[in-house]
């Protein structure tokens, strides 16, 4: 085994064979440090102990050095690479090293990830073409070349090691299975990415056994670990907080997911709508498997014959775009259950890629559940976790058992417009509780520049079908800055004469009729006019898409009949965010939207009806605040 001792950048190490991690001791050759250790076996120098102020883990100046480092694999309680024997997690260590020489003992922030040890390819080839009719067969995507193993040891990741180690936390990582020395198969969402940090904190809490090479017998114990693991992580290793939660392993007190995928059928569809996460035009879960699938090499025939082309390809079903079994099995709502860690969610309204709704689902439902959860959101994009702050008082509140009075603290903390990510607003509950629902109604010329109004407004046109012909190759920017189009309907409110706040999901009611079995139907928020902000959250408001053949359902399609009318319902992304005086509030329908959905022949012809066509959006202060806002 190999134990390093890190001082800043300067490493130093020593192989020990048989011996024990204690007695690495004898391979100390500071000679100041090696007397400050002799003090303190003496008594002549008090032992180095965690410091807590304001209910805050406080950085400790022994613990800002000489870090014990040594990676291990832990035994799992699966065989997902078909080789009859369990497989092996490989886990990366940092800790204080008075939890060698002092006998301390520390709580662990842990995080696992499929990406520590490399990633593939993003080239379209690799990808599904977006050009394909819809429920029609989907045309083969070449296959990604295979990725390099790396043998990358010790330290599997440096992040997360600055902010805990020296606040009294060892930091452990992990590589999920099949990734880089971990054995098993990727299954992106399967079971065994849960039981594998399951594993690693059973490990942790002396349940589980760690060797010291992925095939050995000598032994690895966690004596210094006090069993408290708090989780943390960004999109897919946020997603592996949440997996390990829904197992309900004892010694996980805390997570702090941030942007996690919580739905692989949310991130790649939408009501019934093969959907594409955005800046990633024709990833699927089959692209996903091939992009992580770092492993052992022995094993990838295997793993890409039965968990990728006979589990997620035989079963992501890109012709109909549908909710099944399989996409039920990868949807982390329905394992909440057992969950009983406490829930710092972190997200941004603004993600398009990990899109909001997978926090917000997951934070209601725990809500209801009674688990202790608070949430945090931000107006940028994908990633940002919550600041260090509100971080260090949940893993301190639940990992050292400080009475910090975080379960009082306010349950939603926003980032406002333009405001620094680390300065939140504290809200009592997201959504606000003065949110109430607003219908309003489109009206007037679509193809120009409708009106967008209060529902019982009377109409200021007579003519309230309006056909859109399908295109893709206008994208929605383009469609939303040009004057007149028939590939799509906008409508708009007054200028705001004062800023309106919105909190809450979205949603929108559509009449249609097709000359097409099968039609895209996209429904954007803009604020208006359109200006190509560089910022994300200028122009965008809020984005939304369904398939009208699931109007029922997102279980079954019933195919549009030509001249037959079809009523749906379906949410756009939750939100939280305060339109600013001045600005125009429009809403903008059409069919195939080219940076997300699929892009089938041009030419299908939708007609709406604006008498039974609504926006339901939740405004705080409800009708009143915008009646005072465009009155």
């Amino acid at each position: 085994m190999n134990v390093y001792r890190l001082n800043r950048s300067l490493l130093v190490y020593g192989t020990l064979g048989a011996v024990s991690l204690a007695g690495s001791l004898a391979y100390a050759q500071d000679e100041k440090k090696a007397e400050s250790e002799a003090q303190s076996i003496a008594g002549k120098t008090e032992k180095a102990l965690p410091k807590f102020e304001d209910g805050e883990a406080q950085v400790v100046e022994a613990f800002k050095e000489n870090w014990i480092q040594h990676d291990l694999w832990v035994e799992t309680e699966f065989d997902s690479d078909g080789d009859g024997k369990v497989d092996r997690m490989h886990v990366s260590v940092t800790r204080p090293q008075q939890t060698d020489t002092e006998g301390l003992k520390v709580p662990v922030v842990y995080e696992s990830s499929p990406y520590y040890s490399g990633t593939g390819s993003n080239d379209p080839r690799f990808m599904w073409s977006p050009k394909q009719e819809l429920g029609a067969p989907p045309p083969e995507h070449d296959v990604a070349p295979d990725i390099k193993q790396q043998a990358r040891r010790t330290v599997l990741s440096k992040g997360l090691l600055e902010q805990w180690v020296p606040r009294g936390f060892a930091v452990v990582h992990s590589s999920s299975p099949g990734t880089g020395l971990s054995q098993g198969c990727p299954t992106i969402g399967g079971d065994n990415e849960s039981l594998a940090p399951k594993a690693v904190i059973d490990w942790l809490n002396g349940r589980a056994k760690g060797f010291t090479s992925v095939d050995g017998n000598e032994e690895v114990k966690a004596s210094w670990c006090t069993g408290k693991v708090g989780m943390t992580g960004t999109s897919y290793n946020g997603t592996l907080c949440l997996a390990a939660a829904t197992t309900g392993v004892d010694g996980l007190e805390a997570i702090i997911p941030v942007a996690p995928n919580t739905s692989y059928y949310h991130y790649y569809r939408s009501y019934g709508l093969v959907r594409h996460p955005g800046g990633y035009m024709g990833e699927d879960i089959d692209v996903l498997y091939d992009f992580v699938n770092s492993g052992y090499a022995d094993r990838r025939e295997y793993c890409n014959t039965e968990v990728r082309d006979k589990t997620l390809i035989a079963n992501l079903d890109r012709k109909s775009g549908n909710y099944n079994e399989f996409w039920k099995g990868r949807d982390y709502i329905h394992k909440l259950e057992p969950v009983k860690a406490a829930v710092l969610m972190a997200h941004a309204f603004n993600d398009w890629n990990v899109m909001p709704e997978h926090s917000i689902r997951i934070y209601d439902a725990l809500k209801a559940k009674g688990v202790p959860t608070q949430l945090f959101m931000h107006q940028g994009g994908h990633g940002g976790p919550p600041p260090l702050k509100q971080m260090n008082r949940w893993f301190t509140r639940y990992l050292y058992d400080i009475e910090n009075g975080v379960e009082k603290d306010p349950q939603s903390w926003i980032v406002r417009e333009a405001a620094n990510r680390r300065e939140p607003t504290p809200y009592d509950a997201y959504p606000h509780p003065d949110s109430e629902p607003v219908m309003l109604r489109p009206q007037g010329k679509g193809f120009a520049l409708g009106e967008l109004v209060k529902n019982g407004t009377e109409s200021s046109n007579k003519q309230s079908e309006w056909t859109i012909i399908d295109n893709f190759a206008f994208d929605a920017p383009t469609l939303s800055k040009v004057e007149w189009s028939n590939h799509r309907l906008l409508f708009a409110t007054p200028k705001l004469k004062q800023p309106l706040h919105l909190s809450g999901t979205p949603s929108i009611k559509i009449r249609i009729k097709c000359n097409r079995p099968t039609a895209n139907i996209s429904a954007w928020l803009v604020s208006l006019p359109w200006t190509d902000s560089k910022s994300i959250n200028d122009d965008i408001i809020n984005r939304g898409w369904a398939d009208p053949q699931n109007h029922k359902s997102v279980l079954v399609d019933e195919p549009l009949k030509a001249g037959e009318w079809r009523e749906m319902e379906f949410e756009l992304q939750p939100d939280d965010q305060i339109i600013g005086a001045g600005e125009q509030l429009g809403l903008m329908i059409f069919s195939s939207d080219r940076d997300f959905t699929l892009w089938p022949e041009p030419g299908t012809e939708i007609t709406f009806d604006l008498k039974m066509t609504a926006l339901t959006l939740p405004i705080v202060g409800g009708e009143k605040s915008f009646s005072s806002a465009v009155e």
